[in-house]
């Protein structure tokens, strides 16, 4: 088990490096380092350097002169200088290492991929590669010379050298070991140009495998989208003379924002018609602005530790949900990100892996890269960009970045300039960084009818469950935003924020003619769960009237959760406001079909699950299933011919593109269609599967022949065409188990691992399988315990060739102690069998302990 760190313990490094300089000889077996660190003390202690596995040390010396073992206290992860040894000026250290990159499975610091070197060093894989000072505080700038016959050899910076065997890159700007990358191989480029706002060319390149250059051009046209938008909306200018992104296919993360040469997971770059669908174009523009941006938050200004993570991540999430807003649809990206928010942040904090954005301490911190770091980190800055304003966010950026830039920085930093910039005092709110959970808030409403008009009065109340570690929650502040709805349909009161500070306040609404219904959570202006009655003839005049699309939204999934958990239940006719509700909604979804198709979907079963544990009962994932699949039947039947003319009606005529209009067309066509399968068994389904002409229908047709069992031609006929293509494959394996009826998808799952294209050590294959059967949610849960049993196999067999895959993919646990005994026995096997393994490692170890202690 890994040693446990504390925020409360850090303490600067006593030396700042001035440079650094790398000489790299790459080889499969053999890539030889010469790293050489120019340094100045700061202040008092020996010279402590990170590394140690899988390094083999050749030579240590402190400016030419050598060091023996004598000098030297070398421990299984840190080299230690005497400061006696050291100079008291300043002075150069320099080692001479040897690794193994095709040995290293693990997929951190140099690693090959597919025959391509390439690098993942955030947050601890510099240390894999030479004896460096591995702490996002200490930043240098870098000059490195990569040696190899490969024909493209890359680094951070810009070009300054090159010849047959080798190339020198240089990085001005000063940046943590976190942020190196090199990367070389036989690549491809996909290139263009930007002109920045001051008038500086930058060239741009997307750099493939060969053969993948005609899917690259998407993630070209985003890179420039997102330089310009930067500029326009935070005056970010780009400072390099070069942009390079790489694709490799062992990653993993989804992509890196190493300075000047992103590293990204491959499908998160490569997209076209016929092998990406409009999610993946969607979520490639989104990580590629995603990663761009971090180049000032995240790289100008980093983060002092790693306790920081959600200041760089929180942040760029919030940029780029901006981002995604702006040039798609900011109703449908919001409510996009309250349904992720809620299956992912809301699931973690209610469970044994709950923690603060910020948190106090760790274990391993590649476990903290979490719903809770990224979506949570984000929705807390939308908090406090709508506390203090347009104009109060604008400031306290310009402000964030002149003051901090070049600056590896605290969550006190920032708030710090907030208060700077607007005078407001964030002490309370620095608690949505400190303390981890949901808070719930209870809305009630008192209605009193005057002569002179009426009056209602709003009280909230706030409460946060304790949760692992914090056992006392004080009150935080929450704005939550209201508006009224007449009794026939009208807005009376328009928006406005309700400043909620203390544990239980009331706010009054005077001058009213009738009482109006409440609309409530505009916009999801907080992380919080609301709690209110509210009955189904005012959801259903929200739904039809509200003037806010996340509340209108809201009013549609509450009725239908309802409807679910009641079926679920016992009782076996309910929905049918729901269903009449849809029904009244459907007359004009074609006005706009991406809000609609989120209207019409049906709330997922592992929400349900989740509503109904939260209400003190368990959950019977079977039930959930049962209920789920009769609720769309009767939905359907219902409404059959107004689905059948939207999925006419939302065909999209003349070549594919992956822009929001059309891809809202698509989005409603296939949740008509899922709902029709309901009622024609899949026939519309395969007639889709046979004319479809792009990915998104062609995957969404699949889908619905898995669950019907008609799957099997279709499926034949995509490996047959897309054998060769590992991302459409990942598909192929994912789908499978993801779809397929829960009493069959763990013998699909265990099946498709017998085939020998199941490359199993690479993480998206992996994740795709494992992960697909995880979102199934009653196979994953079978009372027989299969589901557990099989997950817990692979990530026995995983671990000690990727810790970080296998330890992330323990997740799918989390929420074990809300189902039954027999179930939780099942479970609780499980993990003791992750956990009894003799050579766990660490980021597994840490996670099995934390999720077996739920239950307790």
């Amino acid at each position: 088990m890994a040693q446990t760190r504390f925020l409360a313990d850090y303490r600067p490094w006593p030396f700042t490096v001035l440079e650094t300089r790398l000489d790299v000889t790459l080889s499969p077996c053999g890539t030889r380092v010469r790293s050489a660190l120019r340094l100045s003390r700061t202040g008092p202690g020996d010279l402590v350097l990170d590394g140690g596995k899988g390094l083999r040390t050749r030579a240590i010396s402190i400016d030419g002169r050598p060091l023996d073992e004598a000098d030297l206290s070398i421990g299984e992860e840190t080299l230690t200088i005497g400061e006696a040894l050291l100079p008291d000026s300043e002075f150069t250290f320099a080692a001479d290492v040897e690794i193994d990159p095709q040995d290293n499975t693990a997929l951190e610091g140099l690693y090959l991929s597919g025959g391509i070197f390439c690098t993942q060093c955030e947050a601890e894989g510099f240390r894999h590669i030479t004896w460096y000072p591995d702490r996002p505080d200490v930043m240098a700038p870098f000059r490195v010379t990569i040696r190899s016959d490969l024909p493209v050899l890359l680094s951070n910076g810009n070009p300054v050298a090159a010849e047959p065997g080798s190339a020198e890159w240089h990085d001005p700007w000063p940046k943590p070991a976190y942020l190196f990358a090199l990367v070389a191989g036989d690549l491809r480029a996909v290139s263009g140009s930007f002109t920045t706002m001051s008038g500086r060319q930058v060239a741009l390149n997307v750099w493939v495998r060969p053969g993948d250059e005609d899917r690259a051009g998407y993630a070209l046209d985003s890179l420039v989208r997102s330089m310009r938008w930067d500029e326009q909306v935070y005056g970010r200018e780009y400072d390099l003379d070069v942009f390079n992104i790489v694709a490799v296919d062992d990653f993993n993360m989804g992509a890196m924002e190493n300075k000047g040469l992103n590293i990204f997971n491959s499908k998160l770059v490569l997209a076209s018609p016929d092998t990406a669908t409009d999610t993946d174009y969607e979520r490639i523009e989104a990580v590629i602005a995603h990663e761009y941006f971090h180049n000032w938050t995240g790289n100008r200004i980093t983060c002092r530790d790693w306790f920081q993570l959600c200041l760089k991540e929180g942040l760029t999430v919030f940029r780029d949900q901006q981002f995604t807003s702006d040039i798609r649809s900011a109703a449908v990206k919001r409510i996009e990100d309250v349904v992720t928010l809620r299956a992912r942040q809301f699931r973690e904090d209610a469970g044994p892996l709950a923690h603060p954005p910020r948190p106090d301490r760790y274990e391993e911190i590649n476990n903290f890269y979490t719903a809770t770091v990224y979506e949570k980190g984000a929705e807390v800055i939308g908090m406090l960009k709508r506390l203090v304003g347009e104009d109060g966010y604008k400031a306290a950026l310009d402000l964030y970045f002149d003051r901090h830039d070049g600056d590896a920085a605290t969550i006190e930093d920032w708030l710090k300039v907030f208060e700077d910039a607007t005078g407001r005092d964030l002490t309370q709110f620095k608690r949505w960084y400190t303390d981890a959970g949901t808070p719930h808030v209870v809305m009630t409403e008192d209605w009193a009818a005057t002569e002179a008009g009426g009056t209602l009065t709003l009280t909230l109340a706030q409460s946060t469950a304790p949760t692992p570690g914090q056992p006392d929650k004080p009150p935080r502040v929450i704005p939550l935003a209201v508006g009224l709805i007449g009794p026939n349909g009208d807005e009376v009161r328009p928006t406005e924020i309700l400043e909620l500070t203390e544990p239980q306040q009331s706010w009054r609404f005077e001058g009213l003619g009738a009482r109006p219904v409440v609309s409530a959570h505009r916009g999801f202006s907080a992380p919080i769960v609301l709690r209110r009655t509210l009955s189904e003839a005012d959801r259903a005049l929200l739904l039809a009237h509200d003037t806010d699309p996340f509340a209108r939204w809201e009013a549609g999934r509450s009725l239908g959760i309802d409807a679910l958990i009641a079926r679920a239940t016992g009782t076996a006719d309910a929905g049918a406001a729901y269903i009449a509700a849809i029904g009244d909604f459907l007359r004009d979804a074609a006005a706009d079909p991406a809000f609609a198709a989120l209207v019409l979907r049906l709330p997922p079963e592992e929400e349900a699950a989740s509503v109904i544990a939260d209400r003190g009962l368990t959950p019977d994932p079977d039930a959930i299933h049962a209920a789920r699949e009769a609720l769309a039947h009767d939905l359907a039947a219902a409404n059959e011919a107004a689905l059948a003319g939207l999925y006419d009606a939302m065909a999209v005529p003349g070549p594919y593109a992956p822009d929001a209009g059309p891809a809202g067309q698509r989005a409603l066509r296939l949740d008509a269609l899922a709902l029709l399968t309901r009622l024609d068994g899949g026939d519309r389904a395969a007639a889709l599967w046979d004319s479809a002409s792009n990915m998104t229908e062609k995957m969404g047709a699949l889908g619905l022949l898995v669950r019907t069992g008609r799957a099997a031609e279709a499926l034949s006929q995509m490996e047959q065409r897309f054998h060769d293509n590992r991302l459409v494959m990942d598909k192929f394996f994912g789908v499978q188990p993801m779809a397929a009826p829960p009493a069959d998808a763990v013998d699909v799952a265990r099946q498709l691992t017998q085939r020998p294209d199941f490359a199993w050590k690479n993480p998206n294959r992996f994740r795709a399988l494992i992960g697909g059967l995880g979102a199934n949610h009653a196979a994953f849960h079978a009372a027989d315990g299969s589901g557990y049993d099989f997950v817990a196999d692979w990530l026995i067999r995983l671990d000690p060739v990727n810790p970080q895959t296998a330890a992330r993919m323990m997740s799918l646990f989390e929420t074990w102690p809300r189902y039954d005994a027999t179930r939780r026995a099942h479970a609780v096997a499980a993990l003791d069998r992750i956990a009894a393994l003799p050579e766990l490692s660490g980021n597994t170890a840490e996670m099995v302990t934390r999720i077996r202690a739920a239950g307790t």
